[in-house]
């Protein structure tokens, strides 16, 4: 495959990806592309509500044209669950993939180099950074919340991609209301421009 072909192909991951932003919390929104023989064999997302996750969906759509074929992520594939269920990992390699393009690296606990071992394991090429500063940005709230443990919180006139509204006094004890909100999932808020804005910002809360 060669480099421009990759990086359509990713683009298309990565849109897939964006068209699910605010969606998919508690988990980010990924987007996976199989391609064999130059033809686009499926593609998938992240679900409503975080699952199934993108590989898990674009492996069964694709069928027996997995076997051999390219897969641009925008996000590592998953290398152990929580649950103890097979991770995107295990289903790329048992599918018989040759290849996985990775955009950025997941550094949460079930990812962050797991995933690619598991593949490299299974004798799977893996490359990664193909569009990795266009991936994080997706999953910009997600990292936020495992580096803090609250969500990240923007201005926004509309909201669009975003889990849900913040909504608080701007006298509120506003550390303790996003770190209760990122206990309960969230990974992405918006705000109005105006006071609360104003006390997020001076407090380092807001991100600009």
């Amino acid at each position: 495959m060669s480099a421009p072909d990759d990086a359509r192909h990713m683009a298309r991951a990565i849109e897939l990806a964006q068209a699910r932003m605010g969606e998919t919390w508690p988990n980010p929104a990924v987007g996976c592309v199989l391609v064999n023989d130059g033809e686009v064999v499926a593609e998938a997302a992240t679900a409503q509500g975080g699952r199934p996750h993108a590989e898990e969906q674009a492996v069964p759509a694709a069928g027996d044209r997995a076997k051999g074929a390219t897969a641009y992520v925008t996000l590592e594939p998953c290398g152990a669950r929580s649950s103890g269920r097979k991770s995107c990992a295990h289903f790329l390699a048992e599918a018989g993939v040759a290849r996985v393009v990775i955009a950025a690296l997941d550094p949460s606990p079930f990812a962050s180099g797991r995933g690619t071992e598991r593949l490299r394991q299974a004798g799977l090429e893996v490359e990664t950074g193909l569009m990795a500063d266009e991936a994080l940005a997706l999953c910009e709230g997600f990292l936020h919340r495992l580096e803090t443990g609250r969500p990240l919180v923007r201005i926004s006139e509309t909201g669009d991609g975003f889990d849900a509204r913040f909504t608080a006094s701007p006298r509120a004890d506003l550390m303790g209301e996003l770190s209760r909100l990122g206990e309960a999932g969230y990974t992405r808020l918006w705000v109005s421009p105006g006071d609360l804005a104003d006390s997020l910002k001076e407090q380092g809360l807001l991100k600009v």
